[in-house]
């Protein structure tokens, strides 16, 4: 039976930290909110934060919360 490293399960934690943390803030915003892995680690950011956001940072985008607040009713 393999034995999960530390490594894979600090990672896990960290990615799912950062998951959490742009589902909250999706709740709350119209724009997108995107998790990226950025030199072995997880951040947030909010798409509202930038223009658009540049090819360096879209191709390290693991995960996407679409922002959920609407102006339609």
């Amino acid at each position: 039976m393999a034995t999960p490293s530390r490594i894979a399960i600090m990672d896990t934690g960290h990615y799912l930290a950062a998951v959490a943390s742009a589902e909250r803030r999706a709740l709350h915003s119209y724009f997108d909110q995107h998790v990226i892995e950025e030199d072995g680690r997880y951040i947030s950011i909010d798409e509202g934060d930038y223009d658009a956001l540049p090819m360096r940072l879209i191709d390290k985008v693991v995960y996407t919360a679409h922002g959920a607040m609407s102006d339609e009713y």
